[in-house]
């Protein structure tokens, strides 16, 4: 066997071939420990601080071990990360002749088949759209792969590449004229030859879980299974082992009908009539909620006026719908397969308005377009803990925020039914290499109100400002909801005005996630206001961060449909859902909003938490003392003045 510890020291092969590369005994500990999980096919559960380098001490011990080895991560940004720039460089540092593979869904990569249908159709929402969609064309006529994020030339939230993709309901497969030049096909032919294959959380359940898009053909041939990003996993699964019938799938059924029908059936009118029926009914039940997004329990949303009637009213329009469907199926394959859809889509709602299960949480959720009707189990551990027991392998669990407290797992577990294996999971924590107690201070404000209090969004923004100021921007102000977010946003730029400090203040929603961090960056002394997407997987190492202001403890909402209806099941188990469910998940999200500031060995900053119930309530000990070991302090001028010691910001030319 590889000596590991040799792989990562000074002289190993590692430092000769990766410039400013450093060994760290955080991460030699930690590939020793995936290298003897690999070895006798055990789950081993890890939580690696920011710094300690999990990239490299996972791949090194999968790439040593041989067998085939399938890497999942939580976004689609550090799959990319981890195919183009990690496995290449360490695969050529240990010189293994492994060969690798990128494998996302299906809505990655351009279809022949839609994008040539949509183009020729010509109908488009804006000349934007279509442009864009020519851009794709020409694209596809020259990308090996079809994968999206190499077409520059077009935004990645463009309508366009939804003319230019397919979905699991509307993909011909077989059938398809164009099945011999599909990009998917091709990318899981590369992936099913491959010895590492690099996915995402959503693909793995999808695929492995639902026996989707190929990979339950994939997994029996796999030795070890890594989850990089694992915290994300009981959402993920929550999700894809649940159901859903939307009125935005209804809609592109409707439209995929029509535009099949016009290609092969164009003499049957009534299906044109049907597919209008069917678009009404969907957008009659999408108006029973007006103007609101919501998330309501199927109780909840049964005491709307006209819910249940237009629920009635969509299941009658997809019978007719069905019916006529029926008489044309056989004209083409794109016919055929939206019969199947229209069945499936038939059978989920009878479930959903008759569930068979006192095992699932129905609940509705309201979007600004669309609205769907969901079917979420209570819990997914007896589900996910059948995979695990199928064929022997290694499974690896890890991320910056698994354990709460110091190196308790016991919540994780429970929920991914990793508590009951036998063996029991190895477990671990290795702290970050950061020097916090000299690179960051944890500031709580003294005398803040109840975050109840009508003021209390007020007061974060009065705290927030003089440490923008002494920080001369480079602030993210991360909060727990959007109508805090905007209000926040509203006072700093006011306040900034006011003290005719001129920093730009983003704004999460005014541009994509990319686009915002991006000019973050660029900007250098910029402050950003944002909610529930920049708490995780954002990087922004260097002086351009320098502050985060965190405004409330980020527990779920008491009112969301599926988080009550797991506590009054936990209830009448006899257990504390605060202390087995709500507090470990909000310890988790906190390590994670809390882990942006400190990114590098040469990171400075201050880390701000406005809630008082941290340093007042006993509970608030628990997130206290999983927070890194930052210095501590509760008065102003000792952060003011931390903030004003640091360099000036590097400002954009």
């Amino acid at each position: 066997m590889t000596d590991i510890a040799a792989v990562f020291a000074e002289s190993g092969p590692l430092a000769a071939a990766i410039p400013g590369f450093r060994a760290r005994p955080q991460q030699i500990e930690m590939a020793q420990k995936i290298a003897e999980a690999i070895g006798g096919n055990r789950v081993l559960v890890a939580e690696a601080g920011t710094g300690t380098g999990k990239t490299f001490a996972y791949l090194a011990p999968a790439l040593l071990a041989g067998g085939k080895v399938i890497v999942s991560t939580g976004t689609k940004t550090l799959q990319d990360q981890l195919f183009n720039r990690d496995l290449p460089t360490v695969r050529a540092a240990l010189k293994v002749p492994v060969s690798i593979a990128l494998l996302k869904g299906r809505a990655n990569y351009v279809c022949p088949y839609h994008l040539e249908r949509n183009a020729r159709d010509g109908r488009f929402l804006s000349p934007q759209d279509a442009a864009d969609l020519r851009a794709i064309a020409r694209f596809a006529q020259t990308t090996q792969t079809g994968d999206k994020a190499e077409c520059t030339d077009v935004r990645e939230d463009s309508m366009a590449w939804l003319a230019a993709t397919s979905t699991r309901d509307n993909c011909l497969g077989q059938d398809c004229p164009h099945k011999e030049g599909c990009f998917v096909m091709q990318a899981r032919r590369n992936a099913m030859e491959a010895d590492v294959v690099v996915v995402n959380h959503h693909l793995f359940f999808a695929d492995v879980m639902l026996r989707d898009e190929g990979m339950g053909e994939l997994l029996p041939a796999c030795n070890a299974v890594i989850f990089d990003e694992a915290h994300q996993l009981p959402e993920t699964a929550s999700l894809f082992f649940g159901e859903s019938v939307s009125t935005a799938q209804v809609l592109e059924l409707a439209r995929d009908t029509r535009s099949e029908t016009v290609a092969a059936a164009r003499d049957c009118v009534a299906m044109i009539d049907q597919t209008r029926n069917l678009e009404k009914a969907a957008r009659d039940l999408r108006l029973v909620f007006g103007n609101e997004g919501a998330r309501l329990s199927a109780a909840q949303a049964a005491e709307r006026e006209n819910f249940d009637a237009q629920v009635a009213a969509l299941d009658k329009a997809l019978g007719e719908f069905h019916a006529v469907l029926d008489t044309q199926a056989e004209r083409s394959e794109g016919l055929a397969n939206c019969l199947r859809r229209s069945e499936e889509m038939i059978e989920r709602l009878a479930r959903w308005r008759s569930p068979e299960s006192t095992e699932l949480i129905r609940w509705v959720e309201v979007f600004s377009q669309s609205l769907a009707l969901n079917a979420t189990p209570l819990h997914v551990s007896d589900v996910f803990k059948r995979q695990l027991e199928g064929h022997p392998r290694a499974w690896v669990f890890t991320s910056a925020t698994l354990a709460v407290g110091k190196a308790d797992f016991g919540h994780y577990c429970r929920e991914l039914g990793l508590a009951w294996m036998d063996p029991p999971p190895m477990t671990s924590v290795w702290g970050s290499p950061f020097d916090y107690g000299e690179q960051a201070l944890l500031y709580a404000p003294a005398g803040m109100p109840d975050p109840n209090a009508p003021d209390y969004t007020e007061r974060v923004a009065r705290v927030a400002l003089p440490l923008i100021r002494a920080a001369q921007g480079r602030a993210f102000v991360l909060c727990t909801s959007l109508r805090a977010m905007r209000r926040i946003h509203e006072l700093i730029v006011d306040g900034l005005q006011q003290s005719s400090d001129e920093l730009p203040v983003l704004l999460q929603g005014e541009g994509s996630r990319t686009e915002l961090l991006d000019r973050f960056r660029r900007l250098g002394n910029a402050v950003l206001v944002a909610s529930q997407s920049f708490w995780e997987g954002v990087d922004v190492p260097g002086d351009a961060l320098s502050l985060v202001v965190i405004d409330k403890l980020p527990f779920a909402s008491p009112d969301d449909p599926v988080l009550a209806a797991r506590v009054e099941h936990m209830q009448k188990q006899g257990l504390s859902p605060f202390i087995h469910h709500q507090l470990p998940r909000t310890v988790i999200n906190m390590k994670q909003g809390a882990g942006r500031l400190i990114r590098s060995e040469r990171d400075r900053g201050v880390l701000c938490i406005c809630d008082p119930r941290m340093i007042d309530k006993s509970y608030g000990k628990v997130v206290w003392r999983s927070l890194p070991p930052m210095r501590r302090t509760r008065a102003e001028e000792e952060a003011v003045d931390f903030l004003r010691t640091l360099p000036p910001p590097k400002r954009a030319e």
